[in-house]
């Protein structure tokens, strides 16, 4: 009877051990998280280069620039002090559309999935713009000395020859073999902007002092002037292989007034680039 209770107690000694060893490892997730490999993502830091094809739409505001041009010829007279025909809108707003094409060099700096880095940009456009000229005639005029002058604007105005360089600053989310960024940044361009005002004024003589008919023509704006403004906008590259990558942005650019001409770009494109 001993040597059985011995036999059950060893046969229930064994048992305990078998069942709390299987509900050990049933409840492990109790003993604390077990540790976990570093993520991996896809490597873009470093330099790169690339070229660029794409479409843009360039629009120019030429609504003020007769003013700078008029202004200066009737400077100091009693038509423009009176009558300020200088201030007629006679251009209006140009807008078309064609290839462009460019290339750009930059530096990423990556942060596990985050992507900070600059970016040099250059975009030749083939658009050129001939803003709509639309002639005014004004009659009843005075010169503040008694006569009438009966005065007829007409303009004509262009843009040829746009390239620009933009200097940005982007940030971007690595998702796979996929980087969506935004941008931001400062841009320098060169442009031949041209306009040309030709006034002409017939006049009925008051009773103080005879006039002359007159008409004149004049210049504004320049060939290759400076330009310089700001642009935005977002993109997406893709790592096709670990050096190189297609993309694809949309871009907004927008100019300071030259010679009170406004010019805004929009464009998309499309590009290649190697990351060394």
């Amino acid at each position: 009877m001993k040597g059985r209770q011995v036999r059950w107690g060893i046969c229930a000694l064994v048992f305990l051990g078998l069942t709390s060893h299987a509900w050990a490892q049933d409840f492990d997730f109790l003993r604390g998280s077990e540790p976990v490999g570093l993520a991996s993502y896809t490597n873009w830091s470093g330099f790169y280069l690339g070229g660029q094809w794409g479409y843009s739409d360039v629009s120019g505001d030429f609504s003020k620039s007769t003013q700078g041009p008029l202004a200066y010829v009737l400077r100091d007279t009693a038509l423009e002090e009176t009558s300020d025909p200088s201030n007629l809108p006679v251009l209006g707003t140009a807008d078309s559309s064609g290839p462009s094409y460019g290339g750009f060099i930059g530096y990423n700096s990556q942060w596990q999935n985050l992507i900070l880095g600059v970016e040099a940009n250059f975009q030749h456009t083939t658009v050129s713009l001939n803003p709509p000229n639309t002639p005014i005639v004004r009659s009843g005029e005075s010169d503040g000395q008694g006569n009438t002058y009966t005065v007829a604007l007409s303009a004509s105005g262009s843009m040829t020859d746009l390239n620009y360089v933009a200097l940005r600053g982007r940030a971007g989310l690595i998702l796979g073999n996929f980087l969506p960024y935004g941008y931001i940044g400062a841009v320098l361009g060169v442009a031949n902007v041209n306009v040309t005002a030709t006034m002409q004024g017939v006049c009925q003589t008051g009773s103080t002092a005879s006039c002359s008919p007159f008409s004149f023509m004049a210049t504004g704006g320049e060939n290759s002037a400076l330009l310089y403004g700001g642009t935005v906008g977002a993109g997406l590259d893709y790592a096709l292989t670990q050096n190189v990558f297609l993309r694809g942005e949309y871009e907004y650019t927008l100019f300071a007034p030259f010679a009170n001409v406004t010019l805004a770009v929009s464009s998309i494109r499309v590009g290649a680039g190697l990351k060394f």
